[in-house]
């Protein structure tokens, strides 16, 4: 992409449902954003537009005068409000509020795993997760109903984390119950966890990866 995106065009990513990255446009504009190669159109009715992993950049990385502003080293929330919890931040708000919306990401995910996925398969992951590891296992296991943790200082709950593995995230939770939870929790939703040891360490600690078939 050589130039970005137009005011307007701004506007209708960033409104951008925030798991889904369903647009809402008219006709001619959403055409422009799938010319530009920031959207698509799916071909099943009702032929919905969404955003390509083009796109979902572009809404993450936010508006230009803010793209260089460093980023928190916990997965970012996108610009549509919603980011599940991968552990290590501060809390914003638990209740009835955050579990409808943790709910809402949820089912919206697996509805882009039915549009996406070949057969319309919705128990693996889809190519939005496997570009967005970190968040999309953090998703997995709080719609489950397991606890983050919470900054620092306090211990307990899961920690999704970046490895080396370019197509593996790594979950952290003291608690060994709990982390045979974590693993249940991602193979019933289409991950691949096995469970390991730090040499270092001697902590026990998953590793996933988004099953393909």
């Amino acid at each position: 992409m050589t130039r970005p995106p137009t005011a307007v065009q701004r506007r209708i990513i960033d409104a951008a449902e925030p798991v889904t990255g369903r647009l809402t446009g008219t006709e001619s504009q959403l055409a422009a954003l799938v010319k530009r190669g920031l959207a698509f159109r799916h071909p099943r009715p009702p032929h919905d537009h969404f955003l390509t992993p083009a796109g979902h950049r572009v809404r993450e990385a936010g508006p230009p005068e803010t793209a260089a502003t460093p980023a928190p080293s916990a997965a970012p929330a996108a610009s549509g409000g919603f980011a599940a919890r991968v552990g290590g931040e501060e809390s914003t708000g638990d209740g009835p509020a955050r579990a409808r919306e943790v709910h809402s990401a949820w089912q919206g995910l697996l509805e882009l795993r039915r549009m996406t996925n070949p057969g319309g398969a919705t128990d693996r992951p889809c190519g939005w997760e496997r570009a967005h590891l970190v968040r999309a296992a953090a998703l997995a296991l709080e719609a489950a109903g397991h606890r983050p943790a919470g900054p620092e200082a306090e211990r307990g709950g899961y920690r999704v984390r970046t490895t080396p593995q370019p197509e593996a995230v790594a979950v952290h939770e003291p608690d060994p119950g709990a982390l045979r939870g974590c693993a249940e929790t991602l193979r019933q939703a289409g991950w691949q966890p096995s469970e390991h040891t730090d040499p270092r360490t001697r902590e026990r600690y998953l590793l996933a990866s988004p099953r393909k078939v």
